[in-house]
Parts: C-alpha cells; sequence; structure tokens
C-alpha cells in the first residue's frame, strides 16, 4: 500500500483492510479507533468552551482539549507506523540466510523488527488508555446536549487498548528477549488493570447525566 493511510478516503481504507492485504490490520484499526475517540472528545470540548452555561468548566476544557488532541495526533501516526512496522518485518524475513553470517543477519533484524513491531501497538493502547481520564469531567461538566459523544468515546476506548494489545500479545512467543518480554506483559497488565471498572464509572456518570 503506497498511499499513506492517513491521506486515503475511507472507502478505499475500508476496500483494502477488507482485502487479503496484510496491511491495515488490526493494529491500524486500533490507532484509528483511539483516534476516533479522542477526536469525539475534542468535539465535546468545543462545544463546551465558550458557552456561557459552562463558563465555569471552560479552563478545565481548555485543558482537556488539548491532551485529547496531543494523544489523537500520537495515535494517527501511530496507525501508519503499524503498517511501516509490518513492511520492515516482512523485509527482514525476506533477507537472504545463504551463509550462516546471512543468517545470523537476518535473524538479528527479525528480533528488531519483532520488538519494534510489538512496541507500537502497546505505543497505542498506552495513548488510548490515557483519553479515559478526560472522559469524567467531559461527562460530568461539559455540554449536556453531547454527553453521548463521550459515551461513544468511553466504549471506543474501551475497545481499543485490548485490540491494541492483542497485536502485543501475538509478538511475544517469537522475541527471543526475555527480559522485554516480561516488561510488555507487565505493562499490558498495568493498562487494562482497572480499565473495565474505569469504563463502567465514566458510563455511569454519562447515562445519569443523559437522564438529567
Amino acid at each position: 500500500m503506497s498511499e499513506p493511510l492517513l491521506e486515503q478516503r475511507i472507502d478505499t481504507f475500508l476496500e483494502q483492510l477488507a482485502s487479503s492485504a496484510p496491511t491495515p490490520g488490526g493494529g491500524s484499526v486500533a490507532a484509528i479507533t483511539g483516534a476516533m475517540a479522542a477526536g469525539l472528545l475534542t468535539m465535546v470540548c468545543d462545544l463546551t468552551i465558550g458557552k456561557k452555561q459552562y463558563a465555569e468548566f471552560e479552563e478545565e476544557a481548555i485543558r482537556l482539549r488539548e491532551r485529547a488532541e496531543a494523544l489523537r495526533g500520537e495515535l494517527q501516526l501511530l496507525a501508519q507506523a503499524d503498517v511501516d512496522a509490518f513492511g520492515r518485518l516482512s523485509a527482514a524475513y525476506r533477507l537472504p540466510r545463504a551463509t550462516d553470517a546471512d543468517a545470523a543477519a537476518r535473524r538479528a533484524a527479525i528480533q528488531a523488527a519483532l520488538r519494534h513491531a510489538t512496541d507500537i501497538p502497546f505505543r497505542t493502547a498506552r495513548a488510548a488508555a490515557g483519553l479515559l481520564p478526560l472522559c469524567d469531567p467531559l461527562a460530568r461538566a461539559g455540554n449536556r446536549l453531547a454527553v453521548s459523544d463521550v459515551g461513544a468515546a468511553v466504549l471506543l476506548i474501551e475497545a481499543t487498548v485490548p485490540a491494541a494489545l492483542l497485536n502485543v500479545e501475538i509478538n511475544l512467543p517469537m522475541l527471543e528477549d526475555q527480559l522485554f518480554v516480561r516488561e510488555m506483559r507487565i505493562a499490558s497488565d498495568v493498562l487494562t488493570g482497572g480499565l473495565t471498572e474505569a469504563a463502567q464509572r465514566a458510563m455511569a456518570l454519562v447515562r445519569s447525566r443523559m437522564a438529567s
């Protein structure tokens, strides 16, 4: 796929996704899903900032918007980085192995590419998880007419984190660096620990605000 992911039309992206091509795959989809969640939170901030009835919350809304936009930008870059990481790994597997030196170089290149291909989706999960703390204050005090969009963002975040981490998990058995493997497992557990409970709390705030 020569055209950068973020420059594609949505229908082109979806056609590519549904094809037999290996990219874009789950890692890129997770990153884009997280970026969409961030976009929803930014939208809610924009629908709150400048409104008289939310004047007391405006300063925090501006801060939340800045954070949401920073994470959206990161997640958008990670969507393309995931595609690039797969290309790097595929190139490593195609390296020659005719001699012992070739084989050793190929093995090292594969391990480096695998590590990189593991780090990208982990960063996606971490960035998406960083969006969740923005949801509670927006659900509680943001524009009430857009609180359902906060709820949609919560659900997308809750899906993005484990989806991205699946792309971490699948690479771990192939990595020889067991210290890195252990670190990834521990860090992944930290990201998922309490995620469901935090999402449920945010959704409870959303539903309470919708009913008020």
